[in-house]
């Protein structure tokens, strides 16, 4: 009896210290975000204590029925520090921790608040959305409103990355229209932004266009094969530097230079995989650029293969620059070969195109590839060519920045480095008269065609457009719209290829960390199936068998399914995407060709390195509560990020 009373009072303990579990849950707590007229109390109702800044997270630890009023107990974090009681009316249930990012609203439609899912489903089952929508687009534009509509997006870009804001997604739902396009609609909330102050007016876009600074980081191969298009670089440098400190501009626009090569464990000759020559940020003039890349030559060996360690140098221009201090930013890439992808034992990243576009676009830079179609590389043209279509993907043009230079013409990719570094300098120059770049309406009217150069020139003017715009709702603070709570699409109905939104999912560190290990014990154990087929998941049953889970349940053999073993978490079930890992069973693993399955772990493989990016990304780690244990923040990673 005295242990059974020991067991009970510890119980009752653990019961007091940790939040309520979810409906159905194991492991996930219940939260609430507060809305804007919450107030803590200190006993149920007892004396207020302090509002409650708007979308507060809080997690639910007890509840509690009063006079027929609904109370609940609530904390900042999972720790069992308790913050006080609300009102259970003044809160919203947050079971999915989804929050919703713009992207730049260059070249599309902008996002529409609708009052009600019907409006907005109406505009979707259209024989047309994008006649539909028309209309209410063109009222908007003349009256600044709509029947059924409550706000629209800002006109300029609302910055996530740099000052993150709450949007918070209470449901999700795919849907496609008549033509066969999937999109979402998704019921988010946005709380009303504060008056701007009289005192300290925003100031007006072209003042502050005028301090507009652009960057342009060359990533170049330095193989043995590149030394023609390296001097044409430099010849290029040097010509546009002089324009500009002509024109008096000098100070805004920078540029940088990073050599890559590939394994130096394979062929130790090679001298570096990766060199940062010029960070754009030390930069002074054209000369001190020309200084600094004086002794920059081609490889004297050859590499191990014929592709190069591509996404290395990327990842150096990344993460070694501070990217921050631009407005425009940009990465071209120029190489005569394939990118040595993130499986290979030789890569220094581990990473392939995918996050590294991904880790780009966090950023707000735009990746440019100038591939050189060189004979001697004609065997690699396809493959490559994929490779950087795939990487160098823009949603503000919505294809990708990929340049090739057939017969890797030096004259042709002078041309285009001309183009290019002209375009930017020119959309400096004009801010520094408080005039924008071309407007993206302007240049999207421009048809690509099949010039090479001109249409490099025709996406650096909307690029141009969107850099301008992220970088003017910088600067002025442009927030999310006043709204409480609305339906909106995540795709541009004029357009439903074009993204709109991004959904990211916030995951704490500890969520993070177990994804991860996860991910690498499915990685292990499908390395471990060129063995055997069955061994994959005669492993992973091992695993979870020793994390406890259900022995029924993962016991099943050629009809569990990945999530079903237990080994990724609660935080991905129900989430708005679809999962290649939590939906493989072992029949269908099993079907796979050799191919299908190695490209199933070089998948997984990538999305460990982008992990560890997000791991180490401090900036970008946030508290959705006052005095929340720092173990609770959270990040917000992206859907597409997820395995």
């Amino acid at each position: 009896m005295a242990i059974v009373g020991i067991a009970l009072t510890v119980s009752a303990v653990q019961a007091q210290t940790s939040p309520l579990l979810q409906e159905g849950k194991k492991s996930l707590y219940q939260r609430v975000l507060t809305t804007p007229d919450c107030r803590l109390y200190d006993q149920v109702a007892g004396q207020t204590t302090e509002p409650v800044p708007a979308f507060s997270r809080f997690y639910v630890y007890s509840r509690r029925e009063v006079n027929g009023v609904d109370w609940i107990e609530v904390g900042p974090d999972t720790r069992g520090n308790k913050a006080g009681w609300l009102p259970e009316s003044c809160a919203v249930d947050w079971t999915m921790q989804l929050t919703l990012a713009f992207t730049n609203p260059a070249n599309r439609d902008p996002v529409l608040f609708y009052e009600n899912r019907k409006t907005l489903e109406d505009l979707v089952d259209a024989e047309s959305p994008k006649d539909a929508v028309k209309p209410l687009m063109d009222r908007i534009k003349r009256d600044g409103k709509a029947p059924g509509v409550v706000a629209r997006e800002p006109e300029l870009a609302v910055q996530q990355q740099q000052n993150f804001y709450l949007l918070p997604i209470f449901e999700a739902q795919e849907l496609y229209t008549q033509a066969g396009e999937p999109l979402r609609v998704l019921r988010v909330a946005s709380v009303a932004k504060a008056e701007q102050d009289p005192a300290t007016p925003a100031a007006p876009e072209q003042s502050t266009l005028k301090a507009f600074t652009a960057a342009v980081v060359f990533v170049i191969d330095s193989t043995i094969s590149m030394g023609p298009y390296i001097d044409r670089t430099r010849q290029a440098v040097r010509t546009i530097t002089t324009r500009i400190e002509d024109s008096g501009v000098g100070s805004q626009v920078k540029f940088g230079l990073i050599a890559y090569r590939a394994s130096t464990t394979a062929v130790p000759g090679l001298e570096y995989v990766s060199k940062l020559y010029v960070d754009p940020a030390t930069m002074t003039t054209g000369a001190d650029f020309l200084k600094r890349i004086a002794d920059l030559k081609p490889a004297t060996v050859s590499s191990k293969g014929f592709d190069e360690d591509a996404y290395a140098g990327l990842e150096t221009a990344l993460t070694q620059i501070d990217w921050k201090q631009f407005g425009g930013r940009y990465i071209v890439l120029v190489t005569d070969a394939g990118a040595v992808p993130g499986y290979d034992p030789f890569s220094s990243t581990k990473s392939d195109a995918p996050q590294i576009r991904l880790a780009a676009q966090e950023r707000g830079v735009a990746i440019y590839v100038l591939h050189l179609k060189t004979p001697a590389g004609q065997r690699n043209h396809q493959s490559a060519q994929a490779q950087y279509e795939e990487l160098a993907f823009n949603p503000v043009v919505n294809r990708p920045l990929y340049y090739p230079v057939q017969a890797g013409s030096v004259d042709s990719f002078g041309q285009m480095v001309d183009a290019l570094a002209s375009s930017i300098v020119q959309q400096v120059e004009l801010a520094n008269e408080g005039e924008m770049a071309i407007g993206s309406a302007l240049a999207a009217s421009e048809e690509p065609g099949t010039d090479p150069v001109k249409s490099l020139a025709r996406d650096a003017r909307l690029m141009g457009h969107a850099m301008q715009l992220a970088y003017l709702g910088e600067k002025q603070g442009t927030q999310a719209p006043g709204v409480i709570e609305a339906w909106v699409t995540d795709r541009d109905l004029s357009s439903p290829s074009r993204a709109t939104t991004q959904v990211r999912v916030l995951m704490t560190k500890a969520q993070l960390s177990d994804m991860s290990d996860a991910v690498r014990t499915i990685v292990d154990a499908a390395n471990q199936s060129h063995i055997s087929p069955s061994v994959m998941f005669e492993q992973l049953r091992s695993v979870a068998a020793t994390m406890g889970r259900d022995p029924n349940q993962i016991s099943q053999a050629g009809q569990t399914r990945l999530a079903e073993l237990g080994l990724l978490g609660e935080y991905l079930e129900g989430l708005p995407y679809r999962s290649d890992v939590l939906n493989l069973d072992e029949q269908t693993w099993k079907s796979w060709s050799a191919a299908q399955q190695q490209q199933f772990i070089r998948n997984l493989t990538s999305k460990l390195a982008l992990y560890r990016d997000f791991n180490a990304d401090l900036d970008r780690w946030v508290a959705l509560a006052p005095d929340a244990d720092p173990g609770d923040n959270v990040y917000p990673v992206p859907l597409e990020a997820l395995p």
